[in-house]
């Protein structure tokens, strides 16, 4: 339970301004059908955190030991980092409509999300926990939790919430949970 409402919690909260969030609210504003665009965001992160967490459980079980254990504490305070750098979508990353809603949000939320900042965690948590159907349903939610209403509100959305405040509290979300498991390991 801890690996699943750890994941959601700290993918949700870092998840708010990201890149792929901003997708979400263009897809929305663009396409105006949120069921479709919600079940493309849902089957690509699925798809994408489960390749993520199996990554990470993967080396984890090739690298375990202290050192590795504090790389991947490391690693959360890196994110925690480089989510106070505001993320923006580029011209080559807007979405086209090629083969329906569906299709066009699940190519695009899927390779939007490759590399990007939840993408990590997700592999750093699958590292840390070991725990393949919690965290990629733990990460899976956080996403949604994030995203759902991004489609349902779209710009509304932005225009009342500070996004600086919520990275900050992602930031210390990230150091705090990367402190916590290099105490861990030292420990």
């Amino acid at each position: 339970m801890e690996a699943f409402l750890t994941s959601s919690l700290l993918v949700a909260v870092a998840e708010i301004g990201d890149k792929t969030q901003l997708l979400a609210i263009v897809l929305a504003t663009r396409f105006r059908k949120p069921l479709p665009i919600i079940l493309g965001i849902l089957a690509a992160t699925l798809a994408n955190h489960a390749l993520a967490a199996f990554a990470g459980q993967f080396a984890a079980g090739l690298l375990d030991g202290r050192w590795f254990r504090l790389a991947v504490a490391a690693s959360f305070v890196i994110m925690g980092l480089w989510t106070l750098v505001p993320d923006k979508l580029d011209d080559d990353e807007q979405p086209r409509a090629h083969g329906g809603v569906f299709l066009t949000t699940l190519v695009a939320f899927f390779l939007v999300e490759m590399g990007d900042k939840t993408q990590l965690a997700t592999v750093a948590l699958g590292a840390q926990y070991g725990n393949l159907v919690a965290v990629t349903a733990g990460t899976t939610l956080g996403m949604m939790i994030a995203n759902v209403p991004a489609v349902l509100l779209g710009n509304a959305l932005v225009q009342r919430i500070s996004l600086k405040a919520v990275r900050i509290a992602a930031a210390l979300s990230f150091v705090a949970a990367g402190a916590w498991m290099a105490a861990a390991a030292l420990g």
